[in-house]
């Protein structure tokens, strides 16, 4: 078990989770950069897996559509332009590395019942045994408000604990978690988080973004569905992925139940 963000350049095995906001639109040249990270940790000899959102985000521009939409068939149907677009932009992206990427697309029911958690699990297990990099979204096109994640912190907790992974790293549009909104005068970073420490003073915001879902409160909930599994968890910018993965001293540290 990890014990402090230094240990993540050696972990064996990390999942790594990035929002909407941080891979599309104005910021769809930064999925170069996120890659350049996972192909760096993927060389150390790391297992590395990624969870992202952005498939909806991705398909409204191919659809000409502005604003995303509120009723699920459209939402489906723009997940479904969007996410082969994605996973492609991801896969051109690895392959300056000589890396295959997999996708792999769930729905809350398939980490439910028994059978269908196992065969997610021995699937993830094969890919990670063969370097490939597993690149994991929410099946939007078929999900519904029953069978939904709510939002992909969650689902990065869900699978780092089927894959037992050492740590979680959750990329925000910030660097950090703070003690009120960052853009509060005053604020300031919290680094590390104990497991089990009371943080009901904190101040904690939704989701800043238009195409988001998450924000602070999805996160810090993700959070503690890893740790109480033993699976440690840092939170910081999509801008520092690199530097999380290399063990620096940024972002907050929420340690795992011992």
């Amino acid at each position: 078990m990890l014990q402090n963000r230094a240990e993540l350049s050696s972990a064996k095995r990390v999942v790594v989770k990035v929002g909407s906001s941080s891979i599309s639109g104005a910021n769809e040249h930064k999925i170069d950069k996120l890659v350049d990270a996972l192909a760096a940790a993927h060389k150390r000899g790391q297992q590395v897996v990624l969870v992202t959102s952005g498939a909806i985000a991705t398909g409204l521009p191919l659809l000409g559509i502005e604003v995303k939409p509120e009723d699920l068939a459209t939402s489906q149907a723009l997940a479904s332009v969007g996410q082969g677009r994605l996973i492609s932009r991801y896969q051109q992206s690895l392959e300056r590395y000589g890396i295959i990427a997999g996708q792999v697309l769930l729905t809350a029911q398939d980490l439910e019942g028994e059978e269908t958690t196992s065969n997610a699990q021995r699937a993830m297990e094969r890919l990670l045994e063969l370097r490939v990099i597993p690149i994991v979204n929410e099946n939007d096109t078929v999900a519904t408000a029953e069978i939904r994640f709510g939002d992909n912190d969650r689902l990065g907790a869900l699978v780092s604990v089927l894959i037992e992974a050492d740590a979680l790293v959750l990329l925000s549009d910030v660097d950090a978690l703070y003690d009120m909104p960052p853009s509060k005068v005053g604020a300031k970073r919290i680094d590390r988080i104990e497991y089990g420490q009371d943080i009901s003073g904190i101040e904690i915001g939704g989701s800043g973004t238009a195409v988001g879902t998450g924000g602070a409160v999805t996160k810090v909930s993700a959070a503690k569905v890893a740790n109480d599994a033993g699976v440690a968890v840092l939170l910081t910018s999509s801008d520092l992925v690199n530097e999380a993965l290399s063990g620096a001293d940024i972002g907050t540290w929420f340690a795992a139940k011992g």
